[in-house]
């Protein structure tokens, strides 16, 4: 009887331990807060580029510029409908960059240069901020990946569909299920 009293100490630390330092055992999942797809206007028709949702890790004011302020665990997830030649998908980045104030060069080429090919329907496109690294990381699929640190820099993602956008209903249906 003895020999139990002393295992229990010791099995409620490892117990403690696993529920504290476990990992992905008790890692928060991901909470999708809209979707939406991103329409070009092409004679009067309106093409479907590509359906976009987003996600977060943790809780955000449901308001365009607290998503873009959110130092959380946050990512956009692409899927392209129709292909589109890379140059194209630079200059619009681009463009979106500008009209929200962002300028560091640097930064938008290293975050650009993983779009090196043209994207075919269906491609999957990731982008993500890692709030504990300051890291937002992007994935093309049938392309390339960069990791651009700051703060500063997922600002500047984020605002291209929270902030300035000549779809600005897009943005708001990214956040309709906050």
């Amino acid at each position: 009887m003895q020999l139990r009293r002393r295992q229990l100490p010791l099995f409620l630390s490892i117990l403690a331990a696993l529920f504290l330092f476990g990992g992905s055992a008790f890692a928060e999942d991901w909470k999708l807060t809209g979707s939406g797809i991103r329409v070009k206007t092409v004679v009067l028709v309106d093409v479907n580029v590509y359906q976009i949702s987003h996600f977060i890790k943790g809780a955000v004011e449901k308001s365009k510029k607290a998503v873009i302020d959110a130092d959380i665990d946050k990512k956009f997830e692409w899927s392209m409908k129709r292909d589109v030649d890379h140059e194209k998908v630079v200059q619009t980045l681009r463009d979106a960059f500008a009209m929200n104030g962002y300028a560091d060069k640097g930064k938008i080429d290293k975050f650009l240069a993983a779009f090196s090919r043209e994207l075919k329907e269906n491609s999957k496109i990731t982008i993500v901020y890692d709030a504990a690294k300051k890291a937002t990381t992007v994935s093309v699929g049938g392309g390339g990946s960069a990791t651009v640190d700051g703060v500063d820099f997922m600002k500047g993602v984020w605002a291209i569909w929270f902030g300035k956008i000549d779809q600005p209903k897009l943005g708001d249906a990214l956040i309709s299920k906050l």
